[in-house]
């Protein structure tokens, strides 16, 4: 991906270190539009390590529109064992209320979609809220197929500590 792609006056760059603060801004204005705020602990020191440090989990853009910032997109490698393809999971795209329907949106997951391919992948995955008819709208006008046999499961926090401490330490064993 170039430094800058455009999208009419939108323009989508990578995140840097200093935009760290920035993105926990929009972190926080997504998790209220969510109705999620309970749930958003992210630090700048967790979100630096995880975005710039020794070994990066996940990668970041920001939209800018008319020298404002209009939202983000952050997402993470995957990798299909059916069809042997990398790929991205779109972990979160997130556009700011005055700058919806202006192709703030289309310009980051463009982005997200040339960066996928830039690093040889052949898949992008991402979910949505069911309520969240907007965004759910939009995925279905950029022809994105709808996952509707799938359900998402998570382990966070002591349940996942407790199934990790069923190994016999906590560790998987290397066979030689």
């Amino acid at each position: 991906m170039s430094e800058h792609d455009h999208a009419g006056s939108t323009t989508v760059r990578p995140a840097s270190p200093q935009d760290v603060p920035l993105l926990l801004a929009l972190f926080k204005e997504l998790a209220e539009y969510e109705h999620l705020e309970h749930e958003l602990r992210a630090t700048e020191q967790l979100l630096s390590e995880a975005l710039f440090g020794t070994h990066p989990a996940a990668e970041a853009l920001i939209a800018e529109r008319d020298s404002q910032t209009a939202g983000y997109a952050l997402f993470f490698p995957t990798f299909s064992s059916f069809l042997a393809i990398r790929g991205v999971w779109l972990e979160d795209l997130f556009v700011r209320p005055e700058h919806r329907v202006a192709g703030v949106g289309r310009a980051l997951l463009a982005a997200v979609a040339a960066r996928v391919r830039e690093t040889g992948g052949e898949r992008l995955e991402w979910a949505a809220l069911d309520w969240n008819e907007l965004a759910l709208g939009f995925y279905r006008g950029i022809g994105a197929q709808r996952m509707d046999e799938w359900v998402t499961h998570r382990l966070i926090g002591e349940p996942l500590r407790l199934l990790a401490n069923e190994t016999a330490d906590g560790q998987i064993s290397e066979r030689r």
